[in-house]
């Protein structure tokens, strides 16, 4: 990746204004399983708020923040998830990105990108009419 890409973009990682803010006003609360970190400023805003941002690991996409860290990106609860994370249940599934817009993403049958053929109506709809 060149640098004049970290300068411009800002759709394939952190731009270098946002590293340099990261690493001047910001201080590092963690790293959740997928590499991504996170921030808070060190000095509280204007109004007395405390900013938190994300810098993804890889493409910036929202739907990689796990839920607790999304909690706590929003201001849900102030403690680091990390220290207060229950164990996880047996249930839980591991982190799937998600595939819209990808080679990977669902398309039923009859979608254009399968060859737009779909199966013949069986005749057990009825359109309505404003007459019946």
């Amino acid at each position: 990746m060149g640098i004049l890409s970290k300068i411009f973009t800002w759709w394939d990682g952190a731009t270098i204004g946002t590293l340099l803010n990261s690493s001047l006003t910001g201080e590092h609360v963690g790293t959740d399983a997928q590499g991504n970190r996170y921030y808070r400023s060190k000095k509280p805003g204007p109004l007395g708020n405390e900013r938190r941002w994300v810098i993804y690991e890889g493409a910036n996409d929202a739907s990689r923040v796990p839920a607790e860290w999304h909690g706590w990106l929003h201001g849900a609860f102030t403690d680091v998830p990390e220290s207060n994370l229950p164990p996880p249940k047996i249930w839980e599934a591991d982190f799937t990105p998600n595939a819209t817009g990808t080679a990977q993403a669902y398309r039923p049958q009859g979608a254009l990108e399968r060859g737009g053929n779909r199966a013949r109506a069986t005749g057990d709809y009825d359109a309505w009419t404003p007459d019946s």
